[in-house]
């Protein structure tokens, strides 16, 4: 019996198998040391989550997969070559960002080309979310993550200062009253649950808003968002340390008040998301 013309063109995964495989084989060092680095820093701990998230948002549209129509993109070669092409850069530098990346847009650029626009677009967010589980340069992870202690530090002996309490700031340090002293060290800095937000602000954002541009001023909204709660967590530690509870700063007090960040930032989050609901219908 001969296939028809729309079993011919049915999406079917099994055809990437081979092509796949040799491109996990030839990133293998690469994807070896990124998850040495999840495991070893904190920061990105979260990284052993985001493949299977990107797995199961593909999982998501499975249904839609299967009706596309599968044509070979060029466009998916134009990636691969883009990719490898970084990938042989990066390994030759030994800039790790830019030869992690170069997997991403090379994994996306296979997929585009052996399978087609059509596919290409219904699982480009699966392939950006990926982005989450490369760690920033830590040349630019450090230049944003000091500017950001300041700027918590900052705030908060501007507030407490306003509010009538004696305060001083010696650097990154906070001086209350009662000879009590608060570091805001740079795991309070909010670099940390600023990462991990703009991940889960991603997520949000596509599946709770439908025009592109509303997803991203959502997802844009994140870094603000981020910020601001955690310099009210500085500042309400500082109120804490100063008056009547000391102890925050010790475990388990401390996590729980990182935590808050979370659920301070999914809660504006989610007042920006209805507000975006009605400004884009």
């Amino acid at each position: 019996m001969q296939e028809t013309a729309t079993e011919k063109s049915a999406f079917r995964p099994g055809l990437a198998a081979l092509p796949i495989a040799l491109l996990f084989l030839a990133y293998l060092p690469t994807l070896y040391d990124l998850m040495s680095d999840w495991y070893r820093d904190d920061n990105y701990s979260h990284g052993f989550l985001v493949p299977l998230v990107s797995a199961y948002l593909i999982w998501t549209v499975r249904g839609d997969l299967a009706k596309a129509e599968v044509k070979p993109g060029k466009t998916g070669l134009g990636l691969i070559i883009i990719g490898l092409g970084l990938f042989v850069i990066g390994t030759a530098a030994a800039e790790y960002f830019t030869a992690r990346f170069s997997f991403v847009l090379t994994l996306f650029g296979l997929t585009w080309y052996l399978w087609g626009p059509e596919v290409g677009r219904r699982t480009w967010f699966a392939f950006f979310f990926l982005l989450f589980m490369i760690p920033i340069p830590y040349v630019i992870y450090y230049n944003i993550a000091f500017p950001m202690q300041l700027l918590a530090t900052k705030i908060t002996v501007g507030v407490l200062d306003f509010i009538g309490m004696t305060v001083v700031r010696q650097g990154n340090i906070i001086h209350v009253a009662g000879g009590q002293s608060l570091e805001v060290a740079e795991a309070c800095s909010g670099i940390r649950s600023l990462v991990a937000l703009l991940a889960l602000g991603a997520i949000y954002a596509y599946w709770s808003q439908k025009k592109l541009a509303a997803q991203i001023i959502l997802f844009l909204t994140t870094i603000p968002i981020a910020v601001v709660a955690n310099v009210v967590r500085v500042l309400t530690t500082s109120l804490l340390v100063s008056t009547f509870l000391p102890e925050v700063t010790e475990e388990p007090l401390h996590s729980i008040m990182g935590m808050s960040v979370f659920v301070t930032s999914f809660i504006c989050l989610f007042i920006v998301s209805a507000i975006l609901r009605k400004v884009f219908k």
